[in-house]
């Protein structure tokens, strides 16, 4: 019992950086759920193979691994969700209790923030594969270069340019996006 503790010591506080990597891969909450489950089961049964503490990166490869066997398997097209869907939707807070003194966005502003994470969402999920997947590494998940080398087994140098090419196209499918006049052309 003494390995399954230690396991889920470390293992557990990386279960939302799990869900989103196999999301951003699987494209559906489902799977994306089954994808972690079977990553995690993986994991513990390879955990002996663990050199150190850092968890983080060999889970996120495990993860990676299973989302893209699970992908190739189901010959998946691409499904878009909001950014900020994930698995603490509808949380408002201890015991569903909002303080009423919240600075909490206006209607308009909170309309305009999801046109906002929508517009951002669909061009990050028109990047290519090899791209997204660097910048949702980066810039979602806050991993460094040599974490994301690590991950998905490409040379450091292989990362940063992937990153760099990736972010100047999201950044010219965000400006073309802008100046269409945001995510529905208005």
């Amino acid at each position: 019992m003494a390995a399954l503790s230690h396991f889920e010591s470390l293992a557990l506080p990386h279960m939302a950086a799990a869900y989103n990597r196999a999301f951003w891969i699987v494209r559906s909450r489902e799977d994306a759920e089954d994808v972690v489950q079977e990553a995690y089961l993986r994991a513990f049964k390879a955990f002996d193979d663990l050199r150190g503490e850092d968890i983080r990166p060999w889970l996120l490869t495990i993860v990676r691994h299973v989302a893209y066997a699970s992908a190739k398997g189901k010959n998946r097209g691409l499904s878009l969700v909001p950014f900020d869907e994930g698995p603490d939707d509808g949380a408002d807070g201890p015991a569903g209790v909002r303080s009423i003194a919240a600075d909490e966005p206006t209607a308009e502003e909170a309309l305009m923030r999801a046109d906002d994470h929508a517009m951002v969402h669909q061009a990050i999920a028109e990047l290519p594969d090899v791209m997204r997947e660097v910048v949702t590494l980066r810039e979602i998940e806050g991993l460094g270069y040599q974490q994301i080398a690590d991950v998905t087994g490409a040379a450091i140098g292989t990362v940063m340019s992937r990153l760099s090419r990736g972010r100047k196209a999201l950044q010219a499918r965000l400006s073309q996006r802008m100046e269409r006049g945001g995510v529905h052309g208005r």
